[in-house]
């Protein structure tokens, strides 16, 4: 499953699923680097940052503000 965080409250992180639920996920379960934005990949127990994704998403996020300006 993937998901995208989405903010910090207290000791979780807040994400978004693809079908726009938000669950919750202790933040000791997220890698160290984790933040606002990223993408996770969450197998089982295992919870693992998607770069590839996020960055894909930042990109696009980037191009629409810029038409915005356009």
């Amino acid at each position: 499953m993937r998901v995208v965080i989405d903010r910090f409250e207290g000791k979780y992180a807040v994400c978004e699923k693809e079908d726009r639920e938000l669950i919750n996920i202790e933040r000791n379960k997220l890698p160290a680097t984790a933040k606002e934005g990223d993408v996770l990949i969450i197998d089982g127990e295992e919870v693992k940052l998607d770069k590839t994704e996020t960055e894909a998403r930042q990109r696009k996020v980037e191009k629409l503000a810029g038409d915005l300006w356009e």
